[in-house]
C-alpha cells in the first residue's frame, strides 16, 4: 500500500511542479514579453483553464501526501517520513500562497479586458509573479523533498 500511495503522490506533485517549472522555463518571460491587451487575455485564459482541472491535480496532491505521511508514521525518524512531512509542509505552502496571494490577483486581472485594463497593470502582473516565485521554492523543496524520500529512504 505504502508504494502505490507513494505512487501517486509522487504523479500528483509532480502535476503541481510543473507549472513551476514551465514558468521557469517559458511562460514567465512569455508573459513579460506581452502588451497589456494581449497579458489580459492570455492571463485570463489561463486562469479559466487551471481553475477548472488543477483543483483536482492540488487536491489529489494534498491528499495523497497526506496518507503517505499516516502510512509512514510508525517510523517517524525513518527519512520516507521526514521528507513527506517536509513535501506535505511545502505543498501547503504553495496552496495558501496560491489562494490569498495568486487567486485575488487573478480576480482583480479576471476584472480587466484587454481593451480596458489599468495603466498599472504592470505592477499588479509583477506582484502576481512575486508570489509566484515564493510557490515555486515551496513546491519544488518539496517535490525534491519527496523524490528524495522515494529514492533514499523507501524500503
Amino acid at each position: 500500500m505504502n508504494k502505490i500511495i507513494l505512487f501517486i503522490t509522487i504523479l500528483s506533485y509532480s502535476l503541481v511542479v510543473s507549472q513551476s517549472f514551465m514558468y521557469i522555463l517559458a511562460l514567465k518571460n512569455t508573459q513579460l514579453a506581452l502588451g497589456g491587451s494581449s497579458y489580459v487575455e492570455v492571463r485570463q485564459l489561463i486562469d479559466a483553464n487551471m481553475r477548472g482541472s488543477f483543483k483536482y491535480v492540488i487536491y489529489t496532491a494534498l491528499l495523497s501526501s497526506l496518507l503517505l505521511l499516516i502510512v509512514n508514521y510508525k517510523n517517524p525518524s525513518g527519512l520516507l517520513f521526514i521528507t513527506s512531512a517536509i513535501a506535505l509542509i511545502a505543498l501547503v505552502t504553495d496552496i495558501l500562497l496560491m489562494v490569498k496571494g495568486n487567486m485575488p490577483l487573478n480576480e482583480i486581472i479576471n476584472g480587466w479586458s484587454p481593451e480596458n485594463y489599468p495603466a498599472d497593470w504592470k505592477t499588479v502582473r509583477q506582484a502576481w509573479f512575486n508570489i509566484l516565485q515564493y510557490r515555486q521554492l515551496a513546491n519544488i523543496a518539496g517535490f525534491l523533498s519527496l523524490l528524495a524520500g522515494a529514492v533514499f529512504g523507501g524500503k
